[in-house]
């Protein structure tokens, strides 16, 4: 059922704060907004593909044969532009208490989590908040969020970063530490398939003052899931994402142009390949096309972090990816202005 807006929701909008979360627990007579509802060439009951999940590459980062993992990296990197890592060296109960110490902030009174609200106007994506780009016919995903930068140091404003659950930026600086390790592997590997000796794409994309940034997502239970997406589809803007779920379904990729469900694997690592990976790569590795549902009875939260250059950083394929047999297929720009780009909408 698709209800006009409510008093309360007037009240929220009059207040530039309008919260999912808030909007799900006064929601209670099976109703929706109809700012949320897609039209039906998007609502995912009408373009799910039912009952298949999407085989999406498994890889086992504990495989003694490093030759084998390399190149199920590769071909998971050109042909998926994603692939779910096992066995990542990340302990599970530094994934446990990650999720814990997020979820409980998410379940703080709606006081608490505003003060570390994004500010009205700011140009950063950092804080708690709910919209993030803009949508066309102006339709709002079923979701809140809280990012901030995790590392480096020198980029971290701790201002965002939940004070409550105290044990929040110990838990978070644990998770950066050991995910650090992960992210240097996959770049060597993704380095050595594009023929590039391991630290090439590493040196370019300037390791040290690459951006690790958080964004937590909370999906409350929705009355209508069918008509309603989590965010819409979407390539992500980074290099590479490292995602962690939690177990309710809902993440989507598009193949054949069409949509399913990729599997939920237990304690494995989701990465994404970004725009700046496909780009760094002339367009050998593909960016992953991809969305998410949302679930009528059951909160979905996912831990993605997006690892990105810096805003004046200049990104575009690599020199020796480039000759005159094979130009370049993207432009060299700075990250800041591709970002801006992406985020309004304007042809890159």
């Amino acid at each position: 059922m698709i209800k006009e807006a409510s008093p309360f929701l007037t009240r929220a909008r009059k207040m530039e704060v309008l919260r999912v979360q808030t909007i799900a627990s006064q929601e209670k007579d099976g109703a929706i907004p109809a700012m949320f509802v897609r039209a039906e060439t998007e609502q995912p009951g009408m373009t799910t593909v039912k009952g298949v999940n999407l085989e999406v590459p498994i890889i086992d980062f504990s495989n003694p044969n490093e030759e084998k993992v390399l190149d199920e990296i590769v071909e998971a990197s050109r042909e998926w532009g994603m692939f779910q890592i096992v066995n990542h060296e990340i302990p599970s109960h530094v994934i446990r208490k990650l999720q814990s110490v997020g979820k409980e902030f998410f379940e703080l009174p709606q006081e608490e989590k505003e003060l570390i609200a994004k500010p009205a106007g700011s140009h950063s994506l950092e804080g708690y908040g709910t919209k993030l780009q803009k949508e066309t016919n102006g339709k709002k995903g079923w979701v809140d969020h809280l990012f901030h930068i995790l590392w480096p140091p020198s980029s971290i404003n701790y201002h965002f970063w939940p004070k409550n659950p105290p044990s929040y930026r110990e838990v978070n600086e644990e998770y950066c530490k050991y995910l650090r390790g992960v992210v240097d592997k996959l770049f060597k590997s993704m380095s050595k398939g594009l023929g590039l000796e391991e630290d090439e794409l590493k040196e370019v994309a300037n390791e040290e003052e690459m951006h690790y940034l958080l964004k937590i997502n909370y999906y409350p239970p929705c009355p209508c899931p069918d008509l309603v997406l989590g965010v819409p589809p979407h390539t992500d803007m980074s290099y590479l994402t490292i995602l962690v779920p939690n177990e309710v379904q809902g993440l989507q990729a598009s193949r054949d142009g069409r949509w399913y469900d990729v599997k939920y694997v237990p304690n494995a690592l989701v990465i994404h390949v970004g725009d700046q990976m496909e780009i760094l790569s002339n367009g050998k590795y593909k960016a992953v096309f991809h969305r998410t549902t949302v679930n009528k009875d059951k909160t979905r939260m996912s831990w993605p972090v997006f690892i990105e250059p810096k805003a004046e950083r200049e990104v575009g394929p690599h020199p020796k990816l480039v000759n005159q047999d094979n130009p370049p297929k993207y432009k060299t720009k700075k990250y800041k202005d591709y970002a801006y780009c992406k985020l309004n909408k304007i042809p890159q």
